[in-house]
């Protein structure tokens, strides 16, 4: 039996409907944004729309530190960092490095720790904007939050934003570490428990330029199974056919995925992702149930977007989260005469999520893991 989803009727606001709300709800509140203090172009829109709401907006940036960052990324962050200041009324910045001196992932453990030092009593609302935030640091922040609250220490509402633009994670190159693992705190019980070898189910987001890396995290996994997300329907309506001629060798031979285990799911809809994500593992439970179980392991390496319907299921069941830390970004400079797909996808856009507080009724569907 599919069991209800703690998230299943999370209120969302897209596009147009942000602004409204925003003016309605946040108008003369007390908010806390905790974003990134990075070069994404994407960083301050949604403080620049709380600034237009009328609420009193406080800011706690986490700077992720890489090596070797380019003289462009970092004036287009100095350019981020001087707007956040003319939109807030106080602001914080923490550094934090996303290596270690040996070369291991700390940014996540590091950026948490900084989040749960925060005194959040005193705001009505603390949101995390993850436009500017990596994954593996915006996951472990959220968690931590959402724990917190179903501990009921603090905070009293939260939300998460991001802005979306296909175009604009066209222009941001990635290169992949070689190092993958498993984000801060989304390891499940595969990270814990080396006895149990439950069947592998691997659902990774197939996005264009990114199988390096995806295949350094299928070796590093080592599925029994492949569920690969595909966008549909998406902005680019053949943006789903491309990728499956894109990834068609990793489908083909690799994965050797049935094509009735390609899942389809709403690029700019984070909650169909996250149903999409909680039906599948629902379906393996009682098929092995008897043979040592079942784990379904995501893999966020598409956009922000989808990776927040990740998110989401990942805390609820608490689903293992395999993932490869960026070294370092570039960012193209705007295309002079924008090309078709940049077209498609010219108008980027808001996203609200409210995932605790004071909209839900008191009792919802528990997180699997205890807190």
């Amino acid at each position: 039996m599919r069991e209800e989803g703690r998230y299943s009727e999370c209120v969302m606001h897209r596009s147009d409907d942000v602004s409204p709300f925003f003016a309605s709800y946040f108008q003369g509140r007390n908010v806390l944004v905790v974003g990134g203090a990075g070069f994404d172009p994407r960083a301050c829109n949604a403080v620049q729309h709380l600034h237009r709401s009328g609420a009193q907006v406080q800011l706690h940036l986490i700077r992720e530190h890489r090596p070797g960052p380019t003289d462009a990324l970092t004036a287009a962050a100095e350019k981020n960092l001087e707007l956040f200041q003319e939109l807030a009324s106080t602001l914080h910045v923490t550094d934090v490095e996303i290596f270690g001196n040996d070369g291991a992932i700390v940014g996540g453990r590091r950026a948490a720790h900084a989040v749960s030092e925060l005194d959040l009593r005193s705001y009505d609302d603390v949101i995390v904007d993850i436009s500017a935030l990596s994954i593996g640091t915006s996951f472990p922040i959220v968690r931590l939050l959402v724990e917190e609250f179903a501990r009921k220490v603090q905070p009293k509402n939260l939300h998460v934003t991001v802005t979306h633009d296909p175009g604009i994670d066209a222009r941001i190159t990635r290169t992949a570490g070689d190092r993958p693992g498993w984000v801060h705190g989304f390891s499940g019980a595969l990270g814990v428990d080396r006895d149990q070898s439950p069947a592998r189910l691997w659902m990774p987001q197939l996005a264009s330029g990114a199988q390096q890396e995806i295949r350094r995290i299928y070796d590093f996994v080592q599925p029994d199974d492949t569920c690969p997300i595909l966008p549909f329907p998406a902005r680019d309506p053949r943006l789903a056919d491309d990728l499956a001629l894109e990834y068609r060798e990793e489908l083909l031979s690799t994965w050797e995925v049935d094509v009735r285990n390609i899942v389809y799911a709403d690029e700019d809809d984070p909650l169909d992702v996250y149903r999409t994500i909680l039906r599948i593992d629902d379906l393996r439970k009682p098929v092995f149930e008897g043979s040592g179980g079942s784990a379904t392991i995501v893999s966020p390496t598409s956009s922000k977007l989808t990776a927040l319907g990740a998110l989401m299921a990942s805390m609820e069941r608490d689903l293992p989260v395999a993932y490869l830390e960026a070294e370092n970004y570039e960012l193209e400079a705007p295309a002079a005469t924008p090309s078709m797909t940049s077209q498609i996808a010219a108008s980027p856009g808001l996203l609200h999520l409210w995932l605790e507080g004071e909209a839900y009724a008191s009792w919802r569907p528990a997180l699997r893991r205890e807190v």
